[in-house]
């Protein structure tokens, strides 16, 4: 026991190809680092996962994750002398519709932006990787050449001997048994003993939520988090497969993603494994506790329940069903609410990270561990990951929400996720005061971190099906009525209620000092609002907040509602003493009244002075009630945010209806707002690109005699210019407007790429947002958007608003 260490910089609970990814990536960082593990390394869901290794993915940074991953694993059994076995055969992805297909087209632009081979494929084709496959009724497929399977416990070796090498510790059969906080340092307990460290990972799988409880008297909350049970099985070995398989080699894996499956050559036989839509949970209710350990255990058989997917399988490739089951796997895996994982970050916890509930561990463990270990060694990430940062989630997500979400996302596993679906599954989490009198008037509802907030308002007669919502095309039952709902802004004046706006506070002696410290904006007077924006240590995009300040001792700060937890964290950086952060989203409501008339529909209601300029900050009655008016809009037009307490809502929605004010949705808001080249969070403002990369040079005052964050790598950018410029485009899009992260093509060059893309009502074109090479962000500029694979001639615009260029309206 004399070398069981007591302290170290960092602590890692849990073994599993997660936890010794983590391992490997902190210590190749130059840190101490040691890993607990309960039983032996891959006890958990590593040891019996299939070990599929895809790239494939539509989130941007997963697909990075991915990629980084295998790219590790080529190369790893030589760097750390680890053999494993890791088979590159290639996958195939079946598509049956002509929406799959142009799923399968953007993930192919998105990969070649990254470097990867992604090549589409006609059915003609298909029989030539893959003799033993029926093609009738396909539309194509998308192969991949770098997809593959790895040994998920020899890949977890390889990685823990490489974290071993480079002098990480990792203590076996030692089971964490909870934590405890000493000043600024954490003490985890084990049976061996206490070590002390400065930071602690929960990358626990399948007893993450279970591990996430020790950090509840220290700010945390519930894990996010379900377990579900996977089964796959392998047959006994297939005659006519091994006589192919001597001459050629082992098949391609194949995933017939509409059907929901992956058919996988296992030595001479086949291993399906389906993503059932009758799928079952684990450890959910009073009688199926989950037990304190079970390691290397497994659930019951239960092939039951994928008869419909064996019989789709074998009528797709036949010889699947030319010999026996030989063996069924049934285990846990975690999801988390939208099968990502939870990687940075512990949300309301110093110092401690998750890297935890990876429904596709193997193929991201390597990506992850590097992530991991930027988030604990450097405080930001290389890419930006708010696609699995655990503050994604708040308060909402409860085990019902969590529950409800993981059932319906294993179920639909390989879903496209389209833009103007919404998943039917733990909704109504949070309804404002206004909720009914919105759905009375057709309101069609999307969830804002967990808020009900209407997207469109249907009228009698209109489609509000989900089916209808499953299309890649602007062209939908909401069209025409987004347009209704835009030109009542343009021409007179709409009300939305934009319910759960993040609405945080920083008080006490200093706090405008403090918030000063933290941006890169000069900060309004009081009775002034302003946009500030916050960069990290290299100057790239963390946030942007309206500031509003009381005093020098009260400032209050209006963002996005999904960003609640991720702004309050960058609040809370270097708080100083007697300085606090409150959180008060709950006890107001907003309303954005906006349009040409909206000050006439406003006058009646209210005793505010109408007359103050644009970016005016007052307190005023309306209906007679205590309110906040904020002459802003983020539809570009006249227009004010009026804030009043919750109660007090429904009276003052009614007024403003009744004053004429015609009630718009989230949809035409975003066309709005595309036609102003207002940015959107974690699109168009991301960590992937600096504030003067992002076009906001008016916000950055690098003469500010505060260092903030950031500050010498913005100087730096700007003596020797940007690589990159946000711009404007105008489309010619056809049905489709350009999606998140479309390729800009210039002379056959990838150049740049698109960060959001709408239909503009206003000035009647497709509108996209991005990011271009910086030679190239030249008015008049032609360039090609890759859309769906169709190349879209696209024109760059001048650097100002093509709705109202000198924001006279809103200024009006």
């Amino acid at each position: 026991m004399s070398d069981f260490p007591t302290s170290t910089r960092v602590v890692i609970i849990g073994g599993g190809v997660v936890g010794a990814s983590c391992a490997y990536h902190i210590a190749k960082a130059g840190w101490d680092c040691v890993l607990l593990e309960k039983n032996e390394l891959t006890a958990g869901s590593t040891w019996h996962a299939a070990g599929n290794c895809p790239s494939f993915s539509t989130s941007w940074a997963v697909m990075n994750m991915q990629r980084y991953s295998l790219s590790l694993y080529r190369t790893l059994a030589d760097e750390v002398d680890y053999p494993m076995n890791y088979h590159v055969t290639g996958s195939i992805r079946l598509g049956h519709s002509k929406e799959r297909m142009q799923e399968f087209e953007r993930a192919r632009s998105m990969g070649r932006y990254q470097g990867m081979n992604l090549e589409m494929m006609a059915v003609g084709d298909i029989k030539d990787r893959y003799p033993f496959i029926e093609t009738h009724d396909l539309a194509g497929a998308l192969y991949d050449p770098e997809d593959g399977d790895i040994d998920p416990a020899q890949l977890t070796q390889a990685l823990a001997k490489g974290a071993r090498m480079m002098g990480a510790k990792i203590e076996r059969f030692c089971p964490a048994t909870g934590v405890s906080r000493k000043g600024d340092e954490w003490i985890v307990h084990t049976d061996k003993g206490d070590i002390t460290c400065e930071k602690v990972v929960n990358a626990a799988g399948y007893y993450a939520q279970r591990v996430g409880e020790w950090f509840k008297p220290y700010g945390g909350r519930t894990v996010p988090m379900t377990v579900m049970s996977h089964q796959y099985f392998l047959t006994e070995p297939v005659a006519e497969l091994e006589a192919w398989s001597k001459e050629n080699g082992k098949l391609p894996l194949l995933r017939d993603v509409d059907s929901s499956y992956y058919l996988r050559q296992e030595k001479y036989g086949l291993n399906l494994g389906p993503y059932e839509r009758n799928c079952k949970a684990h450890w959910v209710t009073p009688d199926d506790p989950m037990p304190d350990d079970f390691s290397f255990q497994l659930y019951p058989d239960d092939l039951e329940r994928l008869e419909w997917y064996i019989e789709d399988a074998m009528a797709r490739v036949p010889i699947l069903g030319a010999s026996g089951v030989g063996r069924v796997i049934n285990g846990p895996i975690p999801y988390a609410p939208d099968g990502l994982p939870l990687i940075g970050p512990m949300p309301g916890v110093p110092n401690a990270f998750e890297a935890c509930v990876f429904t596709f561990g193997i193929t991201q463990g390597g990506g992850a561990g590097k992530v991991l270990a930027e988030w604990v060694t450097e405080g930001q990430t290389e890419w930006d990951m708010w696609a699995v940062d655990p503050r994604r989630y708040t308060d909402y997500a409860d085990q019902d929400y969590s529950d409800q979400k993981a059932i319906e996302v294993y179920g639909h596993e390989y879903a496209m996720h389209f833009p103007r679906h919404a998943w039917p599954a733990g909704r109504d989490k949070k309804l404002s005061a206004v909720h009914d009198r919105i759905l009375a008037a057709g309101g069609v509802m999307g969830a804002y971190n967990g808020w009900e907030r209407a997207n469109w308002f249907a009228q009698p007669g209109d489609d509000t099906s989900e089916e209808a919502t499953q299309t890649w095309a602007r062209k939908g039952p909401w069209q025409q009525r987004i347009k209704e709902e835009c030109e009542a802004v343009r021409d007179a004046a709409g009300v939305i209620a934009i319910s759960g706006f993040t609405r945080l506070s920083v008080e006490g002696p200093g706090a405008r000092a403090h918030v000063d410290a933290l941006t890169c904006s000069s900060l309004p007077k009081p009775g002034r609002v302003g946009l500030a924006y916050f960069p990290d240590d290299r100057g790239r995009i963390l946030t942007e907040m309206s500031v509003i300040p009381q005093s020098d001792e009260a400032i209050w700060l209006i963002t996005a509602a999904v960003a609640q937890w991720h702004d309050r964290d960058v609040l809370l950086r270097d708080l100083p003493d007697g300085v606090t952060v409150h959180d008060r989203t709950t006890k107001y409501e907003c309303f954005l009244v906006t349009g040409p008339k909206s000050r006439e529909m406003l006058a009646p209601l209210t005793d505010a002075d109408l007359t103050l300029p644009w970016l005016s900050f007052q307190e005023a009655n309306v209906c007679g009630k205590p309110c906040v008016l904020l002459r802003v809009s983020f539809a570009g037009e006249l227009g004010w945010e009026v804030h009043c307490l919750t109660e007090d809502a429904p009276e003052i929605y009614d007024a403003i209806l009744g004053a004429g004010a015609k009630p718009f949705g989230m949809y035409a808001l975003n066309a709005l707002r595309i036609e102003k080249g207002y940015r959107a969070w974690k699109g168009d403002l991301s960590t992937d690109y600096t504030m003067l990369q992002g076009g906001l040079d008016r916000f950055v005052k690098l003469d500010k005699p505060q260092d903030f964050p950031g500050k010498s790598a913005l100087q730096s950018e700007k003596q020797q210019g940007v690589s990159k410029r946000f711009v404007t485009l105008i489309v010619d899009a056809g049905d489709y407007d350009a999606p998140y992260m479309s390729t800009l093509w210039h002379n056959g060059q990838v150049v740049g790429e698109t960060t959001s893309g709408d239909w503009g009502y206003r000035v009647n074109a497709s509108i996209a947002l991005g990011m271009l090479r910086a030679d190239l962000a030249v008015p008049g500029t032609e360039l090609q958007i890759d859309i769906f694979g169709e190349m879209r001639k696209a024109v760059v615009q001048k650097d100002e608003p093509l709705w109202d260029p000198q924001n006279e309206r809103l200024r009006a």
